[in-house]
C-alpha cells in the first residue's frame, strides 16, 4: 500500500502531465487553424491578393485588443514587442508570400517545415541548452514527412523561392525563440502580449501590402466569411493561445507543432477538393505525426558513466 506522501507525489506528476497535455492540445489549435489558411484563400478570397488577407488576419485583431485592455508596451517592451510582431507575423508573411508566388505549395510547405530544425539549433545558441540528437533527428523525419505528403512529381524549384521559404522558417523560429527567453512582461497576459505582435505585425505588412497590392479588391460574402475567418481563428484566437503555448510548454515541443499545417491543408484538401492521398502520402503522414509526437516526449537519458572503483 502506497504511504500518503508516494500519493501525493503521484497525484502531483499525474497532474502536470495532464496540464501538459491540455496545454499541448491547445496550443495545437493554432498551427492547425493555420492549416485552413490554404483553402480558405483559394475557395474564398479574391485572387491576387495574399498580403491583404495576411495584413486583415493580423492589424484589426491587434487594435481591437489594444482598444479593449488598454494596455500598452512599456520600457524596453516597445521594441521587443516590435521585433516579436515581426518575426513571427509581419516577416514572417511577408516571405510566405514570396514563397508561395515563386514556388508550388507543397515545395513552400515543406521549407516551413525545416522551422522546428532551425528551432533545435537556436536553443543552443540563445537559450544555451544542450544540443539534442533525438529533436535533429525527429525534425529531420517530420521534414521528409511534410514532403511526401505535399510534394507532387511536377514541383519546380525557383532559387529566390526557395530562399524565401527558408527565410520565412527561419523568422518563425527565430521569433519563437526569442519569445521562450523573453518571457511576457509580469502582469501582461496573453491576449495582451497577442495584441502587441498583432498590432506590430500588421503595421509592418500595411505599407507592404499598399505599395505591392495596390487598391484592396472587392468583398463579397464569401470573402468577407473567409476575411473573418482569418483574422478571428487565424488570427487572434489562434496566436493568443500559441504565444501562451510558447511561453509554458518546452520551445522544442511547441516548435514541432508547426507540421499541422500542411498535414490539415492536405487533409482538407482530399476531403473538401476531392484530392487524392496515396500511399506515399499516407507514410508521410505516419511519420510526420510520430515527429510530433516525438517533439512532445523528453529525450532519452544517457546512461550515466560508471565509475571505474564503484565498477570493482
Amino acid at each position: 500500500m502506497k504511504s500518503a506522501g508516494a500519493l501525493r507525489i503521484s497525484d502531483r506528476v499525474g497532474g502536470a502531465a495532464r496540464g501538459d497535455l491540455s496545454r499541448t492540445a491547445l496550443t495545437a489549435f493554432a498551427p492547425a487553424v493555420w492549416g485552413t489558411t490554404y483553402i480558405t484563400t483559394t475557395e474564398l478570397l479574391p485572387p491576387g491578393h495574399p498580403l491583404f488577407a495576411a495584413t486583415l488576419r493580423a492589424l484589426p485583431a491587434g487594435l481591437i485588443v489594444l482598444a479593449v485592455t488598454r494596455t500598452m508596451p512599456h520600457g524596453q517592451w516597445w521594441w521587443k514587442a516590435a521585433v516579436l510582431g515581426v518575426l513571427n507575423i509581419g516577416l514572417l508573411n511577408a516571405l510566405l508570400f514570396i514563397a508561395a508566388e515563386r514556388l508550388p505549395g507543397g515545395v513552400a510547405a515543406t521549407l516551413v517545415a525545416a522551422q522546428p530544425l532551425i528551432v533545435a539549433l537556436l536553443a543552443v545558441a540563445v537559450l544555451h541548452e544542450r544540443a539534442s540528437i533525438w529533436r535533429l533527428i525527429w525534425g529531420v523525419i517530420g521534414v521528409a514527412g511534410v514532403g511526401l505528403v505535399v510534394i507532387g512529381p511536377s514541383a519546380a524549384l525557383d532559387a529566390v523561392g526557395v530562399a524565401a521559404g527558408l527565410a520565412s522558417a527561419g523568422s518563425m523560429a527565430l521569433g519563437l525563440t526569442l519569445t521562450k527567453r523573453w518571457g511576457r512582461p509580469v502582469g501582461v497576459g496573453p491576449v495582451t502580449f497577442a495584441g502587441w505582435q498583432l498590432t506590430a505585425g500588421g503595421a509592418f505588412l500595411l505599407p507592404l501590402t499598399v505599395l505591392v497590392e495596390g487598391r484592396p479588391p472587392a468583398i463579397d460574402s464569401a470573402a468577407a466569411f473567409g476575411y473573418l475567418w482569418l483574422g478571428l481563428a487565424g488570427g487572434l484566437i489562434a496566436y493568443v493561445l500559441w504565444f501562451r503555448g510558447i511561453t509554458t510548454l518546452p520551445v522544442a515541443s511547441t516548435a514541432v507543432l508547426v507540421l499541422l499545417s500542411p498535414l490539415v491543408a492536405a487533409v482538407l484538401g482530399a476531403v473538401l477538393l476531392a484530392q487524392t492521398l496515396g500511399p506515399i502520402q499516407l507514410v508521410g503522414f505516419a511519420l510526420s505525426l510520430a515527429a510530433i509526437v516525438a517533439g512532445q516526449l523528453p529525450a532519452p537519458a544517457r546512461p550515466a558513466p560508471v565509475l571505474e572503483g564503484v565498477r570493482r
